[in-house]
């Protein structure tokens, strides 16, 4: 079983994407910084950090799964949340597969519109199939974009790089995990429009496209 279904939504957006990034080979030659509360994920009994300034949900996954973060924190304040917030949206939709749970409340709090629809649909997959995921998905190789700008939101878009080959799927019966070889489909590319909101530091997911076999 593939482990995330690729889905194309927003054309507009895939063509704002193609400015940022092309591929996903490579390695990144800069150390990661700590993005709050997009830290390598946890156990699932340790919730991962949150800001002071938002009741944020629990995003934690189980301990078998390690998410893996390797972004540089950009210097722009906006940029930097809107980042910080991207790796969250990663973490609730994992959160929501771990918890075999559809509705879970943590993607709907970092996202909306098609990126939701996104997140519900892939969480919906495994739990038909029986599946959740282990091992270590890690995302690298991030860039900001801003896209629009108005008094009630700013956008940005925010593209990575993710490397699954050491991500597995694992029944959740039985527990087996189906290991599977390093291929050009381990590697998909990710764009995220993100949209800041109104009072509140949160910056949710509105649309996202995922490009599969991404590796130079």
């Amino acid at each position: 079983m593939a482990r995330r279904a690729l889905t194309t939504t927003a054309a507009a957006l895939t063509t704002a994407a193609t400015l940022l990034l092309t591929a996903c080979g490579g390695e990144s030659d800069s150390p990661s910084d700590d993005i709050k509360g997009a830290d390598t994920a946890g156990s699932s009994s340790a919730p991962a950090s949150a800001s002071p300034d938002a009741n944020r949900p629990d995003v934690s996954v189980p301990k078998d799964l390690n998410l893996v973060f390797d972004f540089e924190k950009p210097s722009d304040a906006d940029e930097a949340a809107a980042l910080k917030d991207a790796a969250n949206y990663i973490r609730a939709l994992n959160h929501g597969i771990s918890r075999q749970d559809p509705e879970d409340p943590a993607y709907q709090f970092y996202s909306g519109a098609g990126a939701a629809r996104y997140a519900k649909s892939q969480i919906q997959e495994y739990v038909d199939g029986g599946w959740t995921v282990t091992g270590t998905d890690r995302y690298y190789r991030p860039e900001t974009n801003p896209v629009s700008e108005t008094k009630a939101a700013k956008t940005i878009l925010v593209t990575f790089c993710e490397d699954q080959s050491k991500a597995y799927g694992k029944e959740v019966k039985s527990g087996k995990v189906h290991r599977t070889e390093e291929s050009l489909a381990s590697y998909q590319k990710f764009s995220i429009l993100m949209a800041s909101q109104q009072d509140s530091p949160v910056w949710r997911a509105q649309q996202i496209t995922v490009a599969g076999e991404a590796k130079e």
